[in-house]
């Protein structure tokens, strides 16, 4: 049973294959010599020393529900977070890393838009709720209030500079009408009291390209249209596009495809935007003449064919990706997820948030210059914001001085998929000190359990305790439990034992130089369930490893699959990080832990004499220990 892979526990070591990078250039792997010259961007390293590509994460900072969306006013330098609970937060970012300045609790419905606008000076949110509240960046005052009298779709600014009216453009979730509204004179926003339709059915995403002064939408259906709020009409050649009818441009790409847009994102020059859209690829269009320069496929069909080829850059672990891809079917299943990319300041390189990890795409020579936070295998990233310094004006050939790395802090910030949580990747490793007990997760908020994503209730904070004696037939086993690191697990062991659902358990699995495994009701390894009933999800983090003897862990079949069981390690076992949730240490007691591992046992690691838990006493605190 204990090598089986079947088995409901921890299994022992195996020699893992080492991935190998190979190019990306796929016609010359394949033997497929190509005549044209390899594009090459000028001064490709010195763009690449400007930005954050770290990775893994160095900090993350918490709301006390989903984080959905984040953004980045690049003049005031301030970094604004929501959460699906309505609650926007003000961060002001410093010379190394940020600092918190407000919170509002803004909206009591889930928040479904964060829009900043191109200056800098105004953030607005969109609730479900039908309300816009409207903030001034640089006081992070709430400066205005806005009530709906339709569910919004979804939003963006219609405005440049610092003159004439400022419009946010917000759309109708149900129909194709598109309001434009003065946010400093809210009462009579919009005078016309008709919608503008420039669409036959809702939009469902737009932007405001600030350099050609016009917002570019896209409807359900695909079709993509550019107009400006100034004059509310559509954009016509005379205007200074490069075409005169939309048949002779790449803008029914989505049509054809029988597609929708998730999110759209433009460079900063206005020359080009790309559309993130709902078969999994990613479109990049040229502006002015409406071309489509590239197709990224990012489906989870192109994920499982590259996990399949050679290894390269690309491949995970079996189990971990297994892990990955059932996440990625909820998410892309979730009505509520939201996804955004971002170009840097040069336009450049293309941010974008997939299943194995941040993409960063070089534009020119159409090569993945990095790829961010791979091994952060617990974390969907969704949404992105970046930092870039200097990037009040664009730079073609940038200057960046090298020596003066300590000073430039290049930062993309990153919302995941319910994740309480929002995370900063810089130029810098994370410094993971164990001594250091907060590490790079700041728990600014005290810990949720739980949470109600749909409807946006928070649920009670639950005092988890960070201890717990297992008193045995064999002496006491003292633990340290980890209830910051890994809420979940800690609540699931802690209930089961208050409920006595311990008492009497035998350890029903010993593995002398391995392991001692306990906590299943029926006594042979097949039974037991959580707290919740069933199984629940693997919760890791990255300061809890089994990089030591007497390491406490949950037991499963497989990823997702914990219920009652856990073992305590007696050897350093690597090979089980990611695999089996860590969520406490023994502290004391240790020798006992060793009595356990050394005692007869059958040739199932049952031992020939039982050994049972007679019952669990919880800590608030190990005194002594």
């Amino acid at each position: 049973m204990p090598d089986e892979p079947a088995s409901n526990g921890p299994s022992p070591p195996r020699e893992e294959q080492v991935d190998a990078e190979v190019g990306p250039m796929l016609p010359e792997s394949l033997g497929q010599p190509s005549s044209k010259k390899r594009k090459v961007l000028p001064f490709e390293d010195q763009y690449l020393e400007r930005l954050p590509l770290a990775d893994m994460y160095e900090k993350s900072f918490m709301h006390k529900d989903w984080v959905t969306h984040v953004a980045f006013a690049p003049s005031t330098e301030f970094f604004i977070s929501a959460s699906v609970d309505g609650v926007v937060k003000f961060w002001k970012k410093g010379e190394l890393g940020i600092e918190f300045a407000k919170q509002y609790k803004a909206h009591l419905g889930p928040i479904i838009g964060l829009e900043v606008s191109s200056n800098g000076s105004l953030c607005a949110s969109v609730s479900r709720d039908a309300t816009i509240k409207v903030f001034d960046v640089a006081t992070f005052d709430m400066i205005g209030m806005i009530k709906l009298d339709f569910e919004p779709g979804c939003a963006c600014w219609g405005f440049k500079g610092t003159k004439g009216k400022e419009y946010l453009v917000v759309s109708e979730k149900k129909g194709p009408g598109i309001h434009l509204y003065d946010v400093r004179d809210p009462a009579n926003a919009n005078n016309d009291a008709s919608a503008l339709s420039f669409h036959s059915s809702p939009v469902v995403a737009m932007a405001f390209n600030d350099t050609h002064e016009c917002v570019i939408s896209t409807d359900s259906k695909g079709a993509i249209e550019y107009w400006s709020p100034s004059t509310r009409e559509l954009v016509k050649e005379e205007d200074g596009l490069a075409f005169g009818s939309k048949f002779k441009t790449d803008l029914y790409a989505l049509m054809k495809a029988k597609t929708r847009a998730k999110c759209i994102t433009i460079a900063r020059d206005g020359t080009k935007f790309a559309v993130l859209s709902a078969d999994d690829k990613i479109r990049l269009f040229r502006f002015l003449d409406g071309r489509l320069l590239k197709v990224i496929d990012e489906s989870i069909d192109s994920a499982q064919a590259i996990q399949l080829s050679d290894p390269s850059m690309f491949q995970l672990d079996p189990i971990d990706y297994g892990r990955r891809l059932a996440a990625e079917k909820e998410l892309r299943n979730d009505p509520e997820a939201t996804m955004s990319m971002c170009f840097d300041a040069s336009g450049h390189f293309l941010f974008y948030p997939t299943l194995i990890g941040i993409k960063v795409l070089n534009l020119t020579t159409n090569r993945v210059v990095r790829l961010m936070g791979k091994v952060e295998n617990t974390e969907r990233f969704c949404c992105l914001a970046l930092y870039e310094p200097g990037d009040k004006k664009l730079r073609k050939i940038p200057d960046w001085d090298s020596s003066k790395k300590t000073v430039a802090d290049p930062t993309l910030f990153c919302s995941a998929y319910h994740r309480q949580r929002f995370y900063l990747f810089t130029q810098r490793e994370p410094e993971l000190d164990e001594s250091d007990t907060q590490g790079r997760d700041v728990f600014n908020e005290k810990p949720m359990v739980t949470h109600n994503a749909t409807q946006g209730v928070a649920a009670p904070v639950i005092e988890l305790p960070r201890g717990a004696v297992l008193h045995t037939t064999l002496g006491d086993i003292w633990l340290r439990l980890f209830p910051d690191e890994v809420p979940k697990t800690v609540e699931n062991f802690a209930t089961l034992a208050k409920k006595g659902m311990y008492d009497g358990v035998v350890f029903h699995r010993v593995i002398k130089g391995f392991m001692v495994q306990t906590g299943d009701p029926q006594g042979d390894g097949t039974g037991g369930e959580s707290c919740w009933g069933g199984e629940f999800e693997d919760e890791f983090h990255r300061s809890l490893k089994h990089d030591r003897p007497f390491t406490l862990s949950m037991a499963n079949a497989g990823p997702n699959t914990n219920g009652s069981q856990f073992f305590i390690t007696c050897v350093p076992t690597p090979w089980l990080d990611n695999k089996h949730s860590v969520f406490g240490r023994c502290v004391r007691g240790g020798d006992v832990v060793t009595a356990i591992e050394n005692v007869e046992v059958d040739r199932n690691d049952r031992p020939v004499e039982e050994i049972k838990i007679l019952n669990i006493s919880l800590k608030q605190r190990l005194h002594n220990a």
